[in-house]
């Protein structure tokens, strides 16, 4: 059977969040053990600087999301772990890729577009304040994904679009210099979590709405107590399927659990005893994992040379590939 590659990348701007956690990390980690994938994961740090412009942000999310991939089981040994700007090739890539993409196909990006319309709707420049980082963010997913001709990337709808262009990006390389690109295909988890966050919206750092993954106990759950709920009394039945409490609950539940709860909130259970059991739930899971998390804080140097493990083993692929892609172009020695 042959080995299926995945790669996938997380963006250092933030510290990771349950929504993280039951979306990304947990299923990448799962599929990880699958014999017959190869599994890269990635530091994106060179595009967290196109969100944010705050240098210690960037830093300290660094070893936030790192840690946070090491406390929950991921085995170094069997994946490539590394950081993104550890790995020059990306980056010389990315420019080689710029040069054959089409401007026309940047200008139908979602992200560029949706500013574009911010701006023309607040009566200013449509490009006001848009950077080429967020204008040409795709062609660097491209090299992410194609350094490595990965076959599947797993990615959230609103990415589907940017795994589009990477295969229009990489048909035509391949057209011209016979490169030999894999066309990467996006892996839509049907079943995989997206959390509501605080708010009821989805939880997202944009939306200051999210629950981080390691805080504390007495913080996790004065934060899961600020959940938003309606107004229903005790004793009055609750619709499951429109509670953020429910869909948090089903994240981190079996399906014995999954239906318990569903019955009582069918019972009125009161929304404080609700949490009190969400609570107990998850903190239940993020015991064993947030010691480790902790212990990793306090040990950047360990999480470095695990990073450092991996960028040797990335660039071993890297730095031949990208010879290859050199010489393809005509970028060679004269003799």
């Amino acid at each position: 059977m042959s080995t299926i590659r995945t790669l996938t990348g997380i963006t250092t701007s933030g510290t990771p969040h349950l929504g993280n956690y039951v979306g990304a990390i947990k299923p990448a980690i799962q599929d990880s053990l699958n014999p017959g994938i190869s599994a890269y994961y990635f530091m994106a740090d060179y595009h967290a600087i196109i969100k944010t412009r705050d240098p210690q942000r960037v830093h300290e999310s660094s070893l936030q999301v790192a840690a946070t991939w090491l406390a929950c089981g991921l085995d170094t040994d069997r994946v490539t772990f590394y950081r993104q700007s550890d790995i020059p090739e990306i980056m010389e890539l990315c420019w080689v890729l710029n040069c054959m993409t089409a401007k026309g196909l940047m200008n139908r990006a979602h992200a560029y577009k949706a500013a574009v319309d911010a701006n023309v709707a607040e009566g200013n420049d449509a490009d006001q304040a848009i950077t080429m980082g967020l204008f040409s963010y795709p062609v660097l997913m491209a090299a992410d994904i194609l350094m490595f001709n990965a076959h599947k990337v797993p990615v959230g709808r609103d990415q589907v679009q940017h795994l589009e262009m990477a295969r229009d990006i990489a048909d035509r390389m391949n057209h011209h210099y016979k490169v030999g690109f894999t066309l990467p295909e996006a892996v839509v988890g049907e079943n995989v979590a997206v959390l509501q966050g605080l708010d009821g919206r989805k939880m997202s750092k944009s939306y200051d709405n999210t629950i981080p993954l390691f805080e504390p106990e007495n913080k996790l759950r004065k934060s899961i107590n600020k959940i938003k709920t309606n107004l229903l009394e005790p004793g009055e039945p609750k619709d499951p399927d429109d509670s953020t409490l429910f869909q948090i609950w089903k994240a981190f539940a079996d399906e014995s659990q999954i239906d318990y709860m569903r019955r009582e909130f069918e019972n009125g259970i009161a929304w404080g005893e609700a949490k009190k059991q969400l609570f107990e739930l998850v903190n239940e899971e993020l015991k064993g994992p947030r010691a480790r998390y902790e212990a990793l804080m306090k040990d950047p140097g360990y999480v470095e040379a695990e990073l450092i493990k991996g960028a040797v083993k990335a660039r071993e692929q890297a730095t031949p590939f990208m010879e290859r892609v050199r010489r393809a172009m005509g970028i060679r020695p004269l003799a």
